[in-house]
């Protein structure tokens, strides 16, 4: 049995039963005080908030990232989907679930915890806000809408500084179609006077050269440390 296509099936049985074994699965036992669960499709797994609280060996980056996207609180807003879909988990969930018991790594969830957001879309952008706000800039605001002098739609920015009109968008691998919209859609930014900082992969792996950039817009437009 393997589902993960060469990872090992993590199982958790409570009590005293054996550990499951077999061909592609790693056995665990799990304790009802620290793991609650919940049903998909008819297969019992544990929640989210329990597993996020497992984490704790990953690095601190990495427990904000998955606790942004467990966290995600699908919000109204022009054209967005899924809006009013349930979150996977909540803070407060995770919160619980970390005072539940003994948790290794307990430090560095608790430090985690504080830095999740409720609006964050994909992993590149959590940590690039992981990033600026690490630095000691102010934290950007998440994916928000922002709209022309005349009233139209413009864009909905990745992260973004709105009194300091500065957008920062994180730029994937975009071609043909959607790669001229996107370039269109950011003009349309630059000529309702924003400042609009790309970021790419590589950039992201140059964090002193983001922040560096990041910090110059904001101090041009007024922004003190």
């Amino acid at each position: 049995m393997n589902l993960l296509g060469g990872s090992p099936l993590d199982v958790s049985v409570y009590g005293q039963s054996g550990l499951p074994r077999g061909r592609g699965v790693r056995g665990h036992r799990a304790d009802p005080r620290t793991t609650t669960t919940t049903e998909i499709a008819g297969l019992r797994v544990a929640s989210a908030a329990s597993v996020w609280a497992s984490l704790g060996l990953l690095p601190v980056e990495t427990l904000v990232i998955i606790g942004d996207y467990f966290c995600r609180v699908w919000r109204e807003g022009f054209l967005r989907p899924d809006v009013g879909r349930e979150p996977l988990t909540t803070r407060a969930k995770l919160a619980a679930a970390l005072g539940a018991g003994r948790r290794v790594g307990a430090a560095k969830l608790r430090e985690a915890l504080d830095l999740i957001r409720e609006d964050a879309w994909s992993p590149m952008e959590s940590l690039c806000r992981l990033i600026l706000v690490t630095a000691g800039l102010p934290e950007p605001v998440l994916n928000t809408d922002v709209y022309g002098r005349d009233g139209g739609f413009l864009a909905c920015v990745d992260l973004a500084y709105p009194r300091y009109r500065i957008a920062i968008e994180y730029q994937g691998q975009l071609h043909g179609a959607l790669y001229a919209k996107d370039i269109e859609r950011l003009e349309a930014l630059r000529r309702e006077g924003w400042i609009v900082i790309q970021v790419s992969s590589t950039l992201i792996g140059r964090r002193e050269v983001l922040v560096a950039r990041v910090r110059e817009a904001l101090e041009s437009r007024g922004w003190r440390p």
